[in-house]
């Protein structure tokens, strides 16, 4: 009877170590190849450059990006 009892142990906890590890589920995700695409460049940029007799000159630089975001920026410089 006690070998039983034993033997009958031994098997749950058998049985029990098995059913733990068939409830780890492992996920594995590859992941997607990266795609690339090249677009037409819709930025426009002007360039004004202005001299003046007193030896200073200036240069504006406009862009406006394909949103229709503008920047502007303006570099003076004097002798």
């Amino acid at each position: 009877m006690r070998t039983s009892l034993l033997t009958a142990a031994s098997l749950f906890t058998i049985l029990g170590v098995q059913a733990a590890t068939a409830e780890t589920t492992v996920i594995r995700r590859d992941a997607p190849d990266t795609v690339v695409v090249d677009r037409p460049a819709t930025e426009h940029k002007s360039v004004e450059t202005r001299e003046t007799s007193d030896g200073c000159a200036s240069k504006t630089v406009s862009k406006t990006n394909e949103y229709g975001d503008k920047k502007t920026v303006t570099k003076e410089s004097c002798d």
